[in-house]
């Protein structure tokens, strides 16, 4: 679970990026978090992966007040999180098989569960015939099945997409989205940050829509509109 009580985010220049935010994400939901540029949203993921701090206000996930976390212990907390960002962040001088692995590694598990988990995740983003290609012979959607996989490997119970299809065509976009898809159905809560008006309008799911740092409305229904 994520819940955000009455949090706000002040930058040092006064901005104000978070204002009075309050909300409730339960285990197992699907979210799109929508707005244009500077409505807050990417602000709003730097902080439920403690990259910021609040300014005032408190967040919680799976049942952890962030605040309470030791600078030492953030690593261990970020470990129960798959992100995924829309320009990957895949390691270019290393194959896909390395590139999940490095995730394993990180963590310091067994050399014998990683040779199990390993293709188990690259077979549920359909790559398991590409393990040993490197990023630059890669598509851009096969890049961001990789960065999903890598995510994933650490069976996180929380996944959060930053524009994941911002770098993709439309029929990449649709089969990375398919993907989170699948990936919340087997019990992942999944939060999406996106600007893809027609992804969200196409998926009835729950929709935050915010602007200038305030929630403008917080709805499920078969159709949203929100400024683009």
């Amino acid at each position: 679970m994520i819940v955000l009580e009455d949090v706000n985010k002040t930058y040092p220049s006064g901005s104000h990026a978070i204002k009075n935010a309050n909300i409730t994400i339960e285990d197992g939901e699907f979210v799109f978090i929508v707005g244009n540029s500077g409505s807050g949203k990417s602000t709003l993921i730097k902080l439920l992966l403690k990259e910021l701090e609040p300014t005032s206000g408190k967040i919680y996930v799976n049942n952890k007040c962030l605040a309470d976390i030791k600078r030492r212990k953030v690593p261990e907390y970020r470990r129960g999180i798959g992100c995924v960002f829309q320009d990957f962040r895949l390691l270019k001088d290393r194959d896909v098989y390395e590139n999940i692995v490095f995730a394993q590694r990180v963590v310091e598990t067994p050399a014998k569960l990683i040779q199990k988990k390993v293709p188990t995740v690259l077979g549920l983003v359909g790559l398991a015939e590409k393990y040993r290609s490197f990023p630059k012979e890669l598509s851009g959607g096969e890049q961001q099945r990789v960065a999903l996989a890598r995510a994933l490997v650490n069976s996180p119970s929380i996944l959060l997409a930053d524009e994941p299809t911002g770098n993709l065509d439309p029929k990449n976009s649709w089969e990375i989205m398919h993907l989170l898809e699948e990936i919340n159905k087997r019990g992942t809560t999944v939060v999406v940050v996106t600007h893809n008006r027609e992804i969200v309008d196409a998926m009835d799911k729950r929709v935050i829509t915010m602007h200038k740092g305030v929630i403008l409305s917080d709805e499920k229904k078969e159709e949203h509109t929100y400024e683009d």
